[in-house]
């Protein structure tokens, strides 16, 4: 069929920036779920960030999983290894790595750990598909690397699932095939008129317009930053894993058709964006640069990553999005509270250090880098302070 050419297009150029096999899917959650499967099995424990998406927890837990919430560093959101008990790592059967906003996770040391544990490392490298730790990029440590198109690309679809032993591409090529759903044309009409919707509704000035419009295309769904979890439906759910099937009114927010293969045309368009992808990364590198020399950041030693959002830690995050909204600028990619707090104990594994993912999930506000110059002018012209205090030791 036609669209498994454009898939070879797709492969070639992100096997060419990675230096590893890489096969094309539809969405970044299918891409883990095939991952998870694949590499972990069933039963098993997994670390993970507790500040993430949600959807990507229910991934977890539709593998066959339990989620094993991680301690954070609360600088940046990403895994504080020395915050992990000696006594949790025997209990494991893989680590999910989340690389938050394009900040990296230690993976040379998850590494390490993994190695001396016989376990799988899977990086999820939604956000980070420019970032590098080590001097190595992101997506090259772990058995496997998922990536999103529908992050720095805006291409809205697509991802990549790059394992490091290329033999196994057959395989997971017939496992992905197995999940596709074939192209339709309400989703392909859908993929095309939402970027044209939610131009039109932003230059009317009509914020709660464009939310409308994107819950008729069945791409919002959620009333807070956390979807609803829906206890009851959930257990009955895990009875049923692994399997995607059960969880599907979970996985499916934001992104309905996350396992459509894609027609001919979204498909060439996603290759158009992946084209220029190095120009998008430089600047964002640019306007990362900007925020994080600002006084609500808090960078770490090293060169600046090209990072999908920078987080600023400030005091009234609400207070900080509402005045961005005023002007326009919109604030998305939270998640609080942290997975714990949200799933609770029948779900999740609780993380043994809780309170500085707390306070960073809390405090982070996620500034898109292209937006630099006017958010820093709202956030002073409003007052917004710098977060003070934190957790023992910030």
């Amino acid at each position: 069929m036609a669209y498994f050419t454009a898939y070879d297009e797709l492969e070639g150029l992100m096997r060419e920036r990675l230096g590893r096999e890489c096969l094309y899917v539809p969405s970044c959650r299918l891409g883990l779920y095939l991952a998870l499967r694949h590499w972990c099995p069933p039963g098993g424990r997994v670390l993970m960030s507790p500040v993430n998406d949600d959807v990507i927890f229910f991934v977890v837990l539709a593998a066959g999983l339990r989620p094993v919430q991680a301690p954070l560093d609360p600088h940046d959101g990403s895994i504080d290894l020395a915050a992990v008990p000696d006594s949790l790592w025997p209990q494991l059967s893989g680590v999910l790595t989340t690389n938050l906003y394009g900040n990296p996770d230690p993976a040379p040391e998850l590494r390490a750990r993994c190695d001396a544990l016989g376990i799988p490392l899977i990086e999820d490298a939604a956000h980070a598909i420019g970032s590098e730790a080590a001097g190595r990029k992101v997506g090259g440590y772990g058995e496997a690397a998922v990536f999103s198109l529908s992050k720095h690309t805006a291409a809205k679809a697509g991802g990549f699932l790059a394992p490091a032993d290329p033999g196994l591409r057959e395989a997971l090529a017939k496992a992905r095939d197995e999940l596709l759903a074939p192209p339709r044309a309400s989703a392909e009409l859908a993929y095309w008129a939402r970027p044209y919707a939610e131009a039109t509704v932003r230059g009317l000035r009509l914020a709660p317009a464009a939310w409308a419009v994107l819950r008729m295309l069945g791409q919002q769904e959620r009333e807070d930053i956390r979807m609803a979890l829906r206890p009851g439906d959930l257990r009955r759910a895990l009875d049923t894993a692994p399997g995607l099937a059960a969880f599907h009114s979970w996985v499916r927010v934001d992104m309905h058709d996350y396992r459509a293969s894609g027609g001919r045309l979204r498909l060439g368009r996603i290759a158009r964006k992946l084209s220029r992808l190095d120009a998008v990364l430089d600047a964002h590198r640019t306007g990362a640069e900007r925020l994080l020399a600002t006084e609500w950041a808090r960078p770490k030693p090293g060169r600046v990553q090209p990072l999908f959002r920078v987080p600023l830690l400030v005091e009234d995050r609400d207070a900080a999005r509402a005045a961005l909204a005023r002007e326009r600028i919109t604030v998305g990619y939270l998640y609080d509270p942290p997975l714990d707090d949200y799933a609770g104990a029948a779900f999740t594994d609780p993380s043994p250090a809780p309170d500085a993912g707390r306070w960073f999930a809390h405090h982070a506000l996620p500034v898109d880098p292209l937006k630099a110059e006017r958010t820093i002018k709202v956030l002073h012209e409003a007052g917004i302070q710098p977060a003070r205090g934190g957790p023992a030791g910030v």
